[in-house]
């Protein structure tokens, strides 16, 4: 079984810096895309920051020039550097992974962690 698990959530002060983790593990063949998402109670999950597997990054505008997303491919583990955290930063962040299982089929699956608790209040 593929999983996600992410690491690093919790409580900072606005101004503060964070940085999320998730490794992936299980049996996989490829991942070509590994980002962040977050979601509060009632709307909708929103992408905060990708990373492709050649390195491109995609950033929403609301983080732009404060969080930084980095791969590290060998270990199938992404990162999310949080700075100049504010409080509408605060939700649930989601780790996400698109991949291939399998070279046989070459079918490409969505995953998701379980989701950290980033809270930004002072």
């Amino acid at each position: 079984q593929v999983q996600l698990v992410e690491s690093g959530g919790g409580l900072v002060q606005p101004g503060g810096s964070l940085r999320l983790s998730c490794a992936a593990s299980g049996r996989i063949f490829s991942i070509n895309v590994m980002g962040w998402y977050r979601q509060v109670p009632g709307k909708q999950r929103e992408l905060v920051a990708t990373v492709i597997s050649g390195g491109t990054t995609n950033y929403a505008d609301s983080v732009k020039g404060r969080f930084t997303i980095s791969r590290d491919n060998a270990k199938n583990t992404v990162y999310l550097e949080m700075n100049s955290l504010i409080a509408e930063d605060t939700d649930v962040y989601y780790c996400y992974a698109n991949l291939i299982r399998r070279r046989t089929d070459w079918a490409r699956v969505d995953y998701w962690g379980q989701g950290t608790q980033v809270t930004v209040s002072s």
